[in-house]
């Protein structure tokens, strides 16, 4: 039932959605973002370098005891079956790179480190960045460490426990955050919870990305809710995820764009 829905949603973006690469849409810089962000084909050296790692950790068959505190489940995976299933794929961890590239990002924090690829993706585009991110079960964390060491990653922090008591904390560190990316708990509870608690550290330039909008249609509702929020200005639905611009300059739109 859940997989019709979500064909079916998809199947709707689809049909009204855009396919532009940047003629059409009226706001200069959403033009320019569409244009050099989201239609940027670039590859950079650090691309090839995350992906095969993918391609390793794709075939890797140790077994984790994986808790996830949004759900109270645990339960044994295999790092492939993680890797598979709960990262995102690298056309989106790219394009979060070019996003984090494009908006000068120095101060990131993600929500749900997973194995650390699209953390990888997030803090590579400049060694200037501090990305932080926050990680509920130990043992994926431990994976994703290994992998930024392969890497040579060295501005990536890791912060454990479960993210409803962590992110207070963490959120005190920093003055301002230029770009969050949320990927953790699939619940509008959860989500909506963390958009508020983030929401203290934006500023004009900061960029919001919230994974999975379509996964439910609960979490369906969170993305309307953070549309409709007084402080958000322009929203670009990729399907997948959702991207949320501060800008007081821009005008209220929200786009559906093909990707």
């Amino acid at each position: 039932m859940k997989r019709f829905r979500i064909t079916f949603k998809f199947i709707l973006h689809y049909l009204f959605a855009k396919n532009t690469s940047g003629f059409g849409v009226h706001s200069p810089y959403m033009f320019h973002f569409t244009k050099y962000v989201l239609n940027n084909k670039s590859s950079y050296y650090i691309f090839s370098s995350i992906e095969k790692i993918r391609l390793i950790l794709k075939e890797d068959k140790r077994i984790l005891d994986v808790s996830e505190f949004g759900t109270g489940n645990k339960q044994k995976k295999t790092v492939a079956e993680i890797t598979k299933k709960s990262v995102k794929s690298a056309k989106y961890g790219q394009l979060l790179y070019r996003l984090s590239d494009y908006i000068k990002a120095r101060n990131t924090l993600e929500l749900g480190t997973s194995v650390g690829l699209t953390t990888s993706y997030l803090a590579a585009s400049s060694s200037a960045i501090r990305c932080v991110s926050l990680e509920g079960c130990t043992q994926v964390a431990e994976i994703a460490i290994r992998n930024f060491e392969e890497l040579s990653i060295k501005n990536a922090q890791i912060v454990l426990g479960n993210i409803d008591l962590t992110l207070p904390e963490v959120l005190n560190e920093f003055n301002q955050l230029d770009l969050i990316f949320i990927d953790a708990n699939h619940t509008s509870g959860a989500v909506l919870n963390y958009f508020e608690q983030c929401l203290a550290k934006v500023h004009k330039n900061s960029v919001l990305v919230v994974d999975d909008i379509y996964w439910s249609a609960d979490m369906e509702k969170a993305w309307k809710k953070i549309k409709e929020h007084p402080q958000v200005m322009t929203t670009i639905d990729l399907f997948e995820l959702g991207i949320v611009f501060f800008n007081s300059d821009l005008h209220k739109k929200h786009y559906k764009m093909r990707f």
